[in-house]
Protein backbone atom coordinates (compact mmCIF):
# COMPACT_ATOMS: atom_id res chain seq x y z
CA UNK A 1 0.00 0.00 0.00
CA UNK A 2 0.73 3.45 -0.72
CA UNK A 3 1.36 6.13 2.36
CA UNK A 4 -1.04 6.44 5.11
CA UNK A 5 -3.56 9.16 5.41
CA UNK A 6 -6.38 9.84 8.34
CA UNK A 7 -9.34 11.93 7.45
CA UNK A 8 -10.86 13.05 10.20
CA UNK A 9 -14.85 13.34 9.63
CA UNK A 10 -17.40 11.42 7.37
CA UNK A 11 -18.85 14.16 5.60
CA UNK A 12 -19.52 14.37 2.17
CA UNK A 13 -15.74 16.70 1.49
CA UNK A 14 -14.15 13.64 3.38
CA UNK A 15 -15.53 10.83 1.66
CA UNK A 16 -14.92 12.54 -1.72
CA UNK A 17 -11.14 13.24 -0.87
CA UNK A 18 -10.84 9.71 0.69
CA UNK A 19 -11.95 7.95 -2.86
CA UNK A 20 -9.68 10.20 -5.38
CA UNK A 21 -6.66 9.23 -2.80
CA UNK A 22 -8.14 5.62 -2.42
CA UNK A 23 -7.86 5.35 -6.12
CA UNK A 24 -4.27 7.19 -6.10
CA UNK A 25 -3.04 4.40 -4.06
CA UNK A 26 -3.03 5.70 -0.78
CA UNK A 27 -4.15 3.81 2.13
CA UNK A 28 -6.61 5.96 3.84
CA UNK A 29 -8.65 5.90 7.00
CA UNK A 30 -11.66 7.84 7.85
CA UNK A 31 -12.17 8.16 11.51
CA UNK A 32 -15.64 9.62 12.57
CA UNK A 33 -17.03 10.97 15.73
CA UNK A 34 -20.76 9.33 15.54
CA UNK A 35 -21.96 6.61 15.08
CA UNK A 36 -22.61 6.89 10.96
CA UNK A 37 -21.34 8.47 8.20
CA UNK A 38 -22.70 11.41 6.43
CA UNK A 39 -21.85 14.86 9.04
CA UNK A 40 -24.60 17.11 8.70
CA UNK A 41 -26.22 14.72 6.30
CA UNK A 42 -26.79 12.44 8.28
CA UNK A 43 -30.34 10.02 8.52
CA UNK A 44 -32.26 8.61 11.12
CA UNK A 45 -35.72 6.68 11.27
CA UNK A 46 -38.11 6.68 13.99
CA UNK A 47 -41.75 4.90 14.01
CA UNK A 48 -41.33 4.47 10.17
CA UNK A 49 -40.47 7.80 9.27
CA UNK A 50 -37.30 8.30 7.55
CA UNK A 51 -35.44 11.80 8.07
CA UNK A 52 -32.66 13.16 5.88
CA UNK A 53 -31.12 15.43 8.93
CA UNK A 54 -29.55 18.12 7.00
CA UNK A 55 -29.23 19.15 3.14
CA UNK A 56 -32.82 18.57 1.93
CA UNK A 57 -32.07 20.43 -2.03
CA UNK A 58 -30.47 18.40 -4.75
CA UNK A 59 -29.14 21.32 -6.71
CA UNK A 60 -25.70 21.64 -9.39
CA UNK A 61 -26.54 17.43 -10.41
CA UNK A 62 -22.99 18.17 -12.77
CA UNK A 63 -21.56 17.97 -9.86
CA UNK A 64 -22.81 14.82 -8.77
CA UNK A 65 -22.19 13.59 -12.13
CA UNK A 66 -18.68 14.79 -12.96
CA UNK A 67 -17.47 13.02 -9.40
CA UNK A 68 -19.10 9.71 -10.29
CA UNK A 69 -17.68 9.58 -13.56
CA UNK A 70 -14.07 9.39 -12.32
CA UNK A 71 -15.09 6.31 -11.36
CA UNK A 72 -16.93 4.88 -13.47
CA UNK A 73 -20.12 5.45 -12.67
CA UNK A 74 -22.81 7.43 -12.94
CA UNK A 75 -25.91 8.73 -10.71
CA UNK A 76 -28.57 6.47 -11.78
CA UNK A 77 -26.18 3.56 -10.79
CA UNK A 78 -26.97 4.11 -7.19
CA UNK A 79 -30.28 5.98 -7.22
CA UNK A 80 -33.24 6.91 -9.53
CA UNK A 81 -32.87 10.61 -9.55
CA UNK A 82 -36.21 12.71 -10.04
CA UNK A 83 -36.51 16.14 -11.28
CA UNK A 84 -39.60 18.18 -9.35
CA UNK A 85 -42.15 20.12 -11.21
CA UNK A 86 -43.08 22.75 -9.67
CA UNK A 87 -39.70 22.92 -8.02
CA UNK A 88 -41.48 24.74 -5.23
CA UNK A 89 -44.02 26.79 -3.89
CA UNK A 90 -43.83 30.14 -2.28
CA UNK A 91 -46.27 31.35 0.18
CA UNK A 92 -46.56 35.22 -0.23
CA UNK A 93 -47.16 37.98 2.61
CA UNK A 94 -50.73 38.77 0.66
CA UNK A 95 -51.66 35.33 1.47
CA UNK A 96 -51.54 34.08 -2.49
CA UNK A 97 -48.80 31.68 -3.23
CA UNK A 98 -47.10 30.74 -7.02
CA UNK A 99 -45.65 27.21 -8.09
CA UNK A 100 -42.40 27.82 -9.60
CA UNK A 101 -42.22 26.04 -12.27
CA UNK A 102 -39.12 23.86 -13.54
CA UNK A 103 -40.25 24.51 -17.54
CA UNK A 104 -38.37 27.51 -18.56
CA UNK A 105 -40.75 28.61 -20.59
CA UNK A 106 -43.70 28.35 -17.67
CA UNK A 107 -41.13 30.28 -15.43
CA UNK A 108 -41.11 33.34 -18.38
CA UNK A 109 -44.72 33.26 -18.20
CA UNK A 110 -44.86 33.44 -14.44
CA UNK A 111 -42.41 36.82 -14.22
CA UNK A 112 -44.52 38.36 -17.41
CA UNK A 113 -47.48 37.80 -14.88
CA UNK A 114 -45.36 39.74 -11.85
CA UNK A 115 -43.95 42.27 -13.60
CA UNK A 116 -44.76 42.67 -18.07
CA UNK A 117 -41.33 42.32 -19.60
CA UNK A 118 -39.39 40.85 -17.10
CA UNK A 119 -38.99 37.45 -19.07
CA UNK A 120 -37.14 39.24 -21.48
CA UNK A 121 -35.08 40.35 -18.54
CA UNK A 122 -34.67 37.01 -17.14
CA UNK A 123 -32.92 35.59 -20.08
CA UNK A 124 -30.34 37.89 -20.19
CA UNK A 125 -30.24 37.88 -16.43
CA UNK A 126 -29.90 33.51 -16.63
CA UNK A 127 -27.15 34.25 -19.77
CA UNK A 128 -24.95 36.11 -17.32
CA UNK A 129 -25.52 33.67 -14.10
CA UNK A 130 -24.94 31.07 -16.65
CA UNK A 131 -21.67 32.76 -17.53
CA UNK A 132 -20.89 32.79 -13.91
CA UNK A 133 -21.67 29.05 -13.10
CA UNK A 134 -19.38 27.64 -16.27
CA UNK A 135 -16.27 29.81 -15.02
CA UNK A 136 -17.39 29.54 -11.22
CA UNK A 137 -18.19 26.06 -10.92
CA UNK A 138 -16.19 24.49 -13.59
CA UNK A 139 -13.04 26.62 -12.80
CA UNK A 140 -12.60 28.94 -9.88
CA UNK A 141 -13.86 26.38 -7.35
CA UNK A 142 -11.05 24.00 -8.28
CA UNK A 143 -8.27 26.93 -7.10
CA UNK A 144 -6.68 25.46 -4.14
CA UNK A 145 -6.63 29.58 -3.49
CA UNK A 146 -3.44 28.85 -1.91
CA UNK A 147 -1.80 32.08 -3.38
CA UNK A 148 -2.59 35.02 -5.40
CA UNK A 149 -0.84 34.03 -8.72
CA UNK A 150 -3.63 30.76 -9.18
CA UNK A 151 -5.93 33.43 -10.40
CA UNK A 152 -3.41 35.54 -12.54
CA UNK A 153 -3.80 34.04 -16.45
CA UNK A 154 -5.76 36.83 -18.38
CA UNK A 155 -8.83 34.44 -18.97
CA UNK A 156 -8.86 33.92 -14.99
CA UNK A 157 -8.77 37.72 -14.94
CA UNK A 158 -10.78 38.46 -17.61
CA UNK A 159 -13.90 36.04 -16.02
CA UNK A 160 -13.02 37.45 -12.48
CA UNK A 161 -13.75 41.15 -13.77
CA UNK A 162 -16.80 39.60 -15.02
CA UNK A 163 -18.28 38.00 -12.21
CA UNK A 164 -19.41 41.09 -10.78
CA UNK A 165 -17.55 39.96 -7.23
CA UNK A 166 -17.23 44.03 -6.43
CA UNK A 167 -20.98 44.37 -7.15
CA UNK A 168 -24.03 43.62 -4.26
CA UNK A 169 -26.08 41.24 -5.13
CA UNK A 170 -29.30 43.14 -3.84
CA UNK A 171 -27.96 45.95 -6.37
CA UNK A 172 -27.38 43.52 -9.06
CA UNK A 173 -30.93 41.99 -9.30
CA UNK A 174 -32.44 45.09 -9.69
CA UNK A 175 -31.35 46.40 -12.85
CA UNK A 176 -33.31 43.90 -14.32
CA UNK A 177 -36.42 43.43 -11.93
CA UNK A 178 -38.44 45.67 -9.65
CA UNK A 179 -41.34 43.61 -8.61
CA UNK A 180 -40.80 42.01 -4.96
CA UNK A 181 -41.86 38.83 -5.69
CA UNK A 182 -39.39 38.66 -8.22
CA UNK A 183 -37.01 39.95 -5.82
CA UNK A 184 -37.46 37.93 -3.44
CA UNK A 185 -37.60 34.64 -4.98
CA UNK A 186 -33.88 35.77 -6.30
CA UNK A 187 -32.60 36.73 -3.15
CA UNK A 188 -33.51 32.95 -1.14
CA UNK A 189 -30.90 31.20 -1.90
CA UNK A 190 -28.48 34.24 -0.90
CA UNK A 191 -30.49 34.23 2.64
CA UNK A 192 -28.22 30.79 3.43
CA UNK A 193 -25.00 32.34 2.23
CA UNK A 194 -24.01 34.36 5.41
CA UNK A 195 -24.66 37.74 4.66
CA UNK A 196 -27.50 40.37 3.45
CA UNK A 197 -28.00 40.24 -0.19
CA UNK A 198 -27.04 43.63 -0.35
CA UNK A 199 -23.31 42.50 1.37
CA UNK A 200 -23.28 38.84 -0.84
CA UNK A 201 -21.01 39.60 -4.12
CA UNK A 202 -23.43 39.73 -7.64
CA UNK A 203 -21.15 36.20 -8.48
CA UNK A 204 -24.08 34.31 -6.64
CA UNK A 205 -26.20 34.89 -9.40
CA UNK A 206 -25.40 31.38 -10.10
CA UNK A 207 -26.79 30.00 -7.41
CA UNK A 208 -30.24 31.35 -9.45
CA UNK A 209 -28.61 29.59 -12.51
CA UNK A 210 -28.77 26.35 -10.60
CA UNK A 211 -32.03 27.16 -9.38
CA UNK A 212 -33.84 27.80 -12.55
CA UNK A 213 -31.52 26.37 -14.95
CA UNK A 214 -30.26 23.26 -13.62
CA UNK A 215 -33.14 22.14 -11.76
CA UNK A 216 -34.51 20.76 -8.11
CA UNK A 217 -33.87 17.17 -8.15
CA UNK A 218 -34.59 14.86 -5.29
CA UNK A 219 -33.17 11.12 -5.01
CA UNK A 220 -35.73 8.38 -4.42
CA UNK A 221 -35.16 7.00 -1.00
CA UNK A 222 -33.92 10.17 0.14
CA UNK A 223 -30.66 12.83 0.47
CA UNK A 224 -28.89 9.80 2.27
CA UNK A 225 -28.69 7.92 -0.95
CA UNK A 226 -26.20 10.14 -2.45
CA UNK A 227 -23.92 9.55 0.83
CA UNK A 228 -24.12 5.95 0.67
CA UNK A 229 -22.97 6.51 -3.04
CA UNK A 230 -19.99 8.04 -2.06
CA UNK A 231 -19.60 5.53 0.79
CA UNK A 232 -19.58 2.63 -1.49
CA UNK A 233 -17.45 4.54 -4.42
CA UNK A 234 -14.56 5.03 -0.88
CA UNK A 235 -14.61 1.23 0.09
CA UNK A 236 -13.89 0.01 -3.58
CA UNK A 237 -11.09 2.29 -3.47
CA UNK A 238 -10.07 0.66 -0.58
CA UNK A 239 -10.84 3.08 2.31
CA UNK A 240 -11.91 2.15 5.69
CA UNK A 241 -13.95 3.95 7.74
CA UNK A 242 -14.65 3.37 11.37
CA UNK A 243 -17.48 5.34 12.91
CA UNK A 244 -17.75 5.53 16.72
CA UNK A 245 -13.93 6.95 16.56
CA UNK A 246 -13.42 10.46 17.80
CA UNK A 247 -10.09 11.62 17.24
CA UNK A 248 -9.10 13.94 20.05
CA UNK A 249 -5.51 15.24 19.28
CA UNK A 250 -2.48 14.50 17.38
CA UNK A 251 1.42 13.42 17.91
CA UNK A 252 3.97 15.20 15.64
CA UNK A 253 7.36 15.23 14.81
CA UNK A 254 8.55 18.60 14.09
CA UNK A 255 6.63 19.95 11.09
CA UNK A 256 4.87 16.55 10.42
CA UNK A 257 1.90 14.72 11.71
CA UNK A 258 3.33 11.21 12.69
CA UNK A 259 -0.09 9.54 14.93
CA UNK A 260 -3.67 10.59 14.90
CA UNK A 261 -5.29 9.83 18.50
CA UNK A 262 -8.53 8.20 19.65
CA UNK A 263 -10.16 6.44 22.56
CA UNK A 264 -9.74 3.45 20.52
CA UNK A 265 -5.36 4.29 19.63
CA UNK A 266 -3.28 5.91 18.07
CA UNK A 267 -3.08 5.46 14.12
CA UNK A 268 -0.14 6.32 12.94
CA UNK A 269 0.08 8.25 9.40
CA UNK A 270 1.66 9.96 6.88
CA UNK A 271 -0.96 12.71 5.79
CA UNK A 272 -3.37 14.29 8.08
CA UNK A 273 -6.79 15.88 6.68
CA UNK A 274 -9.31 17.47 8.92
CA UNK A 275 -12.88 17.03 7.22
CA UNK A 276 -14.60 18.14 10.77
CA UNK A 277 -14.92 21.75 11.48
CA UNK A 278 -12.57 23.60 11.16
CA UNK A 279 -11.85 25.88 14.53
CA UNK A 280 -12.49 22.71 16.35
CA UNK A 281 -10.16 20.82 14.29
CA UNK A 282 -7.18 23.93 15.16
CA UNK A 283 -8.19 24.54 19.02
CA UNK A 284 -8.59 20.71 20.09
CA UNK A 285 -7.02 18.40 17.89
CA UNK A 286 -3.90 20.39 16.28
CA UNK A 287 -3.82 23.25 19.55
CA UNK A 288 -0.52 24.64 19.72
CA UNK A 289 -0.05 23.96 15.58
CA UNK A 290 -3.33 25.59 14.86
CA UNK A 291 -3.50 27.85 11.53
CA UNK A 292 -4.93 30.62 13.22
CA UNK A 293 -5.76 32.17 16.69
CA UNK A 294 -9.00 32.68 18.60
CA UNK A 295 -9.00 36.40 17.23
CA UNK A 296 -9.28 35.50 13.62
CA UNK A 297 -11.79 32.87 14.30
CA UNK A 298 -13.90 35.84 16.25
CA UNK A 299 -13.41 37.93 13.12
CA UNK A 300 -15.35 35.39 11.10
CA UNK A 301 -18.50 36.56 9.64
CA UNK A 302 -20.46 33.07 9.82
CA UNK A 303 -23.52 32.22 8.12
CA UNK A 304 -26.25 30.96 9.62
CA UNK A 305 -27.06 28.42 12.33
CA UNK A 306 -30.97 26.88 12.15
CA UNK A 307 -33.35 25.64 14.55
CA UNK A 308 -35.14 22.64 12.96
CA UNK A 309 -37.80 19.72 13.05
CA UNK A 310 -38.58 16.71 11.84
CA UNK A 311 -42.08 15.75 12.30
CA UNK A 312 -43.87 12.35 11.49
CA UNK A 313 -47.98 13.01 10.82
CA UNK A 314 -50.10 10.69 10.67
CA UNK A 315 -52.12 12.10 7.97
CA UNK A 316 -51.84 13.45 4.45
CA UNK A 317 -51.04 17.69 4.73
CA UNK A 318 -52.82 19.29 1.70
CA UNK A 319 -51.27 22.69 0.11
CA UNK A 320 -48.08 21.22 0.16
CA UNK A 321 -45.34 20.40 -1.98
CA UNK A 322 -42.00 18.80 -1.90
CA UNK A 323 -40.31 22.13 -0.98
CA UNK A 324 -42.46 25.24 0.25
CA UNK A 325 -40.82 28.31 1.56
CA UNK A 326 -42.71 30.39 3.88
CA UNK A 327 -42.12 34.36 2.81
CA UNK A 328 -45.65 35.62 4.58
CA UNK A 329 -43.34 37.69 6.80
CA UNK A 330 -40.52 40.59 6.04
CA UNK A 331 -37.38 39.25 3.82
CA UNK A 332 -35.41 42.39 4.87
CA UNK A 333 -36.63 41.97 8.54
CA UNK A 334 -35.64 38.20 9.43
CA UNK A 335 -32.18 38.54 7.54
CA UNK A 336 -31.25 41.88 9.77
CA UNK A 337 -31.58 39.26 12.62
CA UNK A 338 -29.44 37.21 11.19
CA UNK A 339 -26.91 39.59 9.93
CA UNK A 340 -26.88 42.71 11.50
CA UNK A 341 -28.76 42.64 14.80
CA UNK A 342 -28.28 38.77 15.69
CA UNK A 343 -31.17 37.59 17.68
CA UNK A 344 -34.16 35.41 17.60
CA UNK A 345 -36.64 36.60 15.18
CA UNK A 346 -39.36 38.50 15.74
CA UNK A 347 -41.32 36.89 12.52
CA UNK A 348 -39.40 34.45 10.57
CA UNK A 349 -39.32 32.76 7.01
CA UNK A 350 -38.88 29.41 7.41
CA UNK A 351 -38.73 26.41 4.93
CA UNK A 352 -40.85 23.36 5.01
CA UNK A 353 -39.86 19.98 3.03
CA UNK A 354 -42.39 17.35 2.70
CA UNK A 355 -40.57 14.54 0.90
CA UNK A 356 -43.43 11.98 1.49
CA UNK A 357 -45.28 13.52 -1.10
CA UNK A 358 -42.70 12.69 -3.93
CA UNK A 359 -41.51 9.36 -1.96
CA UNK A 360 -43.28 6.93 -0.39
CA UNK A 361 -40.50 5.31 1.42
CA UNK A 362 -39.78 8.09 3.52
CA UNK A 363 -43.07 7.53 5.24
CA UNK A 364 -45.79 5.11 5.96
CA UNK A 365 -49.14 4.95 3.81
CA UNK A 366 -51.50 7.68 4.61
CA UNK A 367 -48.88 9.26 6.55
CA UNK A 368 -46.25 12.98 6.14
CA UNK A 369 -42.65 13.23 6.84
CA UNK A 370 -42.07 16.65 7.58
CA UNK A 371 -38.88 18.78 8.12
CA UNK A 372 -38.93 22.11 8.83
CA UNK A 373 -36.08 24.79 9.22
CA UNK A 374 -35.86 28.19 10.44
CA UNK A 375 -32.49 30.23 9.50
CA UNK A 376 -31.25 32.14 12.74
CA UNK A 377 -28.02 33.70 13.70
CA UNK A 378 -25.17 31.71 15.02
CA UNK A 379 -24.18 31.54 18.40
CA UNK A 380 -27.89 32.31 20.24
CA UNK A 381 -28.74 31.46 23.81
CA UNK A 382 -30.55 27.72 22.98
CA UNK A 383 -33.00 26.29 25.42
CA UNK A 384 -36.66 24.11 25.22
CA UNK A 385 -38.53 26.93 26.09
CA UNK A 386 -37.66 28.31 22.95
CA UNK A 387 -37.83 25.58 20.69
CA UNK A 388 -41.19 25.28 21.62
CA UNK A 389 -41.82 29.08 21.32
CA UNK A 390 -40.97 28.85 17.36
CA UNK A 391 -42.49 25.71 17.13
CA UNK A 392 -46.16 26.48 18.05
CA UNK A 393 -45.25 30.08 15.91
CA UNK A 394 -44.45 27.87 12.68
CA UNK A 395 -47.65 25.49 13.32
CA UNK A 396 -50.33 28.85 13.79
CA UNK A 397 -48.41 30.06 10.39
CA UNK A 398 -48.71 26.52 8.40
CA UNK A 399 -52.02 25.44 9.57
CA UNK A 400 -53.21 28.71 8.02
CA UNK A 401 -51.88 28.23 5.33
CA UNK A 402 -52.43 24.31 4.55
CA UNK A 403 -56.08 24.94 5.69
CA UNK A 404 -55.84 21.93 7.93
CA UNK A 405 -55.38 20.86 11.70
CA UNK A 406 -51.80 19.06 12.21
CA UNK A 407 -50.57 19.43 15.85
CA UNK A 408 -53.09 17.19 16.94
CA UNK A 409 -51.92 14.71 14.18
CA UNK A 410 -48.10 14.86 15.10
CA UNK A 411 -47.15 11.15 16.45
CA UNK A 412 -43.53 12.08 15.87
CA UNK A 413 -41.43 14.97 17.20
CA UNK A 414 -37.45 16.10 17.11
CA UNK A 415 -36.03 19.19 17.46
CA UNK A 416 -32.37 20.04 16.71
CA UNK A 417 -30.53 23.76 17.06
CA UNK A 418 -27.20 25.87 18.74
CA UNK A 419 -26.72 23.03 21.04
CA UNK A 420 -27.15 19.96 18.67
CA UNK A 421 -25.00 21.28 16.07
CA UNK A 422 -21.95 22.10 18.82
CA UNK A 423 -22.29 18.33 20.15
CA UNK A 424 -22.69 16.19 17.02
CA UNK A 425 -20.16 18.52 14.89
CA UNK A 426 -18.43 20.86 17.14
CA UNK A 427 -19.89 23.15 14.94
CA UNK A 428 -17.86 26.36 15.55
CA UNK A 429 -20.55 28.99 17.15
CA UNK A 430 -23.15 26.45 16.25
CA UNK A 431 -23.07 27.15 12.79
CA UNK A 432 -24.94 25.23 10.55
CA UNK A 433 -23.85 26.01 7.21
CA UNK A 434 -20.14 27.18 7.35
CA UNK A 435 -18.39 30.71 6.51
CA UNK A 436 -20.55 33.59 4.85
CA UNK A 437 -19.95 34.00 1.55
CA UNK A 438 -18.93 37.89 1.57
CA UNK A 439 -16.05 39.20 -0.78
CA UNK A 440 -13.66 39.17 2.19
CA UNK A 441 -14.18 35.32 3.27
CA UNK A 442 -13.75 34.23 -0.88
CA UNK A 443 -11.15 32.35 -2.25
CA UNK A 444 -7.80 32.65 -0.83
CA UNK A 445 -9.21 34.87 1.50
CA UNK A 446 -11.07 31.77 3.05
CA UNK A 447 -9.29 29.65 5.78
CA UNK A 448 -6.27 27.84 3.99
CA UNK A 449 -6.56 24.35 3.15
CA UNK A 450 -3.16 23.95 4.35
CA UNK A 451 -1.57 23.79 7.60
CA UNK A 452 1.25 26.61 7.88
CA UNK A 453 3.42 25.15 10.53
CA UNK A 454 2.57 21.24 9.79
CA UNK A 455 3.88 19.80 6.14
CA UNK A 456 1.52 16.97 6.12
CA UNK A 457 -1.99 18.48 7.69
CA UNK A 458 -4.75 19.58 5.55
CA UNK A 459 -8.35 20.92 5.88
CA UNK A 460 -11.20 20.04 3.13
CA UNK A 461 -14.97 20.84 3.86
CA UNK A 462 -17.43 23.54 4.34
CA UNK A 463 -15.35 26.46 6.01
CA UNK A 464 -12.50 26.49 3.80
CA UNK A 465 -12.27 26.41 -0.07
CA UNK A 466 -14.30 26.46 -2.11
CA UNK A 467 -17.34 26.69 0.26
CA UNK A 468 -20.11 25.47 2.39
CA UNK A 469 -22.84 23.40 0.55
CA UNK A 470 -22.83 19.98 -0.88
CA UNK A 471 -21.39 20.33 -4.24
CA UNK A 472 -18.66 22.32 -2.80
CA UNK A 473 -18.21 20.26 -0.11
CA UNK A 474 -17.48 17.43 -3.03
CA UNK A 475 -14.99 19.74 -5.11
CA UNK A 476 -13.24 20.40 -1.61
CA UNK A 477 -12.25 16.82 -1.43
CA UNK A 478 -11.25 16.76 -5.04
CA UNK A 479 -9.22 19.67 -4.80
CA UNK A 480 -6.92 18.70 -1.26
CA UNK A 481 -6.66 14.96 -2.72
CA UNK A 482 -4.90 16.65 -5.82
CA UNK A 483 -2.96 18.87 -3.46
CA UNK A 484 -1.92 15.56 -1.41
CA UNK A 485 -0.75 13.59 -4.58
CA UNK A 486 0.88 16.74 -5.90
CA UNK A 487 2.78 16.98 -2.87
CA UNK A 488 3.61 13.22 -1.70
CA UNK A 489 3.72 11.38 -4.96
Amino acid sequence: MGKKVTIVGAGISSLSCASFLGKAGYDVTILEKNSSIGGRGRQFSEQGFTFDMGPSWYWMPDVFEDFYKQFGYTASDFYDLKRLDPSYRVFWPDDSQSNIPANEEELFAWFEEQEPGSSVQLKKFLKDAAYKYQVGMKELVFKPSLKLTEFADMRILKGLFNMHLLSSFSGYIRRYFKNEKILSLLEFPVLFLGAMPKDTPALYSLMNYADISLGTWYPMGGMFKFFEAFERIAKENGVKILTDHEVTGIRYNGKTVTHVETAHGAFETDVFISGADYNHTDKKILSEKANYSDKYWDTRTMSPSSLLFYLGVNKRVPNLLHHNLFFDEAFEQHAKEIYQNPQWPSSPLFYASAPSITDPTVAPEGMENIFLLIPIAPDLTDDDATREKYFDMLMDRLEKHTGTSIREHIVYKRSYCIKDFKNDYHAFKGNAYGLANTLMQTAFLKPSLKNKKLTNAFYTGQLTVPGPGVPPGIISGEVVAREVIKKFN
